[in-house]
């Protein structure tokens, strides 16, 4: 036996596909250091593998949970280095086609409806991946909740009565805007059943409504001198101060939502017309004026902070892999540590859209019209423009009734 061979090579998982993964990951800017991590992380799952039999082609997720659940008495720092690199080498596997993806071959019938309603809510209804991330858990849990171990469905799964207890047995013990966007996804699948002709009427109907009382509270903003200290607080001697602070003016000056920001892209800035492209809601494309501090705030980060990258997107990551950000939620991070620096806490959730709030407070109180704001902040419905109004103190209090006194009529 040659004393010399690698753990990797007298496992299940051949020396060669754990090379070129770390050498993918080389090419996405990885560390070194990052990279001995995950060999290590690999040659331990690959012997592991060996003594139990697997071959690599039956490697899935269930094989990953099974190595995880034994590693129930090693420390954190193991445990979460593990979990994503075996996540990250099952990716690469199934993309190179070298073990099989799950939904190729036998897809199992809830596989198969789960991916045919989210092609209806992307392709027929236009929803944006934010509102994906919304709709699908639910859908997903009522799903599996009425499955059988084939991976089939019961056969009174898509009935009214087990929609409606469903949605109350979930509905327990949580809070009411929960249980709304519940409600809201069921009847949202009811509908798609409907149109596929799994279900002889449309069942939305049978899914309880929850109240919800529209425009109930005053909407929580930033004042022009918070919005001042955050963007403040970003430090542009570093290339990640740089880049937060060209997001923390874009979410101040022009108002955008944290995913329009993830999604922008190199192409999307037009330098000469003073454009910038946003990738709204619903798939809407609009232009919106590139200001001189917000253009040189992006303009700096580019040259300086940015670095090499392959990915088109604008903002990266600060790690690698260098590509875009990941979702809105690392702009909520950014926002919340800029609150950190500043020295307060953000007033209720969503902490980058308490810019956007910001924006359109101020301008009711510069004398903006809603129709006005309502252009600035891109919204749809005049709803949702509506609720700003409230903030507007000093106008409320020229139509407000005086309060009664001691002695005074009731």
């Amino acid at each position: 036996m040659n004393a010399t061979r690698t753990v990797s090579e007298s496992g299940a998982i051949p020396a060669h596909h754990i090379d070129a993964f770390l050498d993918r990951l080389r090419t996405a800017h990885y560390s070194e250091v990052s990279l001995r991590k995950k060999r290590r992380v690999l040659c331990a799952f690959s012997g592991w593998m060996k003594r139990r039999n697997i071959d690599l082609i039956d490697l899935d997720e269930s094989v990953i949970a099974r190595y995880m659940k034994r590693m129930f008495d090693a420390s954190r720092d193991r445990v979460q280095r593990a979990r994503p690199t075996l996540r990250q080498f099952l990716a690469y596997l199934r993309a190179e086609a070298i073990v099989c993806s799950p939904t190729s071959g036998g897809q199992s019938e809830i596989a198969h409806i789960y991916r045919r309603y989210l092609d209806y809510l992307k392709q027929d209804r236009g929803l944006a991946k934010n509102s994906l991330l919304v709709y699908a858990p639910f859908v997903h849990d009522f799903l599996d909740s009425h499955s059988v171990s084939s991976g089939g469905l019961l056969p009174d799964a898509f009935d009214a009565v087990a929609i409606r207890n469903h949605l109350l047995a979930r509905s327990k013990g949580r809070l009411a805007e929960y249980t709304r966007l519940m409600a809201v996804a069921l009847r949202s699948f009811c509908h798609f059943l409907f149109l596929r002709g799994d279900t002889a009427r449309d069942l939305a109907g049978s899914v309880p409504s929850v109240r919800k009382w529209r425009q109930s509270t005053v909407p929580t903003f930033l004042t022009p001198e918070q919005q001042e200290a955050l963007i403040a607080s970003a430090d542009r001697s570093t290339p990640t101060g740089l880049r937060d602070y060209a997001i923390l003016l874009l979410l101040a000056r022009l108002g955008l939502r944290a995913g329009e920001i993830i999604a922008i892209e190199l192409d999307d800035i037009h330098w000469r017309s003073g454009e910038l492209v946003i990738h709204g809601k619903g798939n809407i494309v609009e232009h919106v004026p590139l200001s001189l501090e917000v253009g040189e705030a992006i303009a700096t980060y580019l040259r300086d902070g940015r670095g090499a990258s392959a990915s088109r997107r604008v903002f990266l990551r600060r790690l690698a892999p260098r590509v875009g950000l990941a979702g809105p939620a690392a702009i909520g991070k950014i926002v919340c540590q800029a609150f950190a620096r500043a020295g307060f806490r953000p007033a209720c959730r969503g902490a980058a859209h308490l810019f956007r709030r910001g924006l359109a407070t101020t301008m009711i109180r510069h004398g903006a019209s809603m129709a006005e704001i309502a252009e600035v902040l891109r919204h749809r419905s005049p709803d949702s423009t509506a609720i700003y109004a409230k903030v507007a103190f000093e106008d409320l209090r020229g139509v407000a009734r005086s309060w009664p006194t001691a002695g005074g009529a009731i």
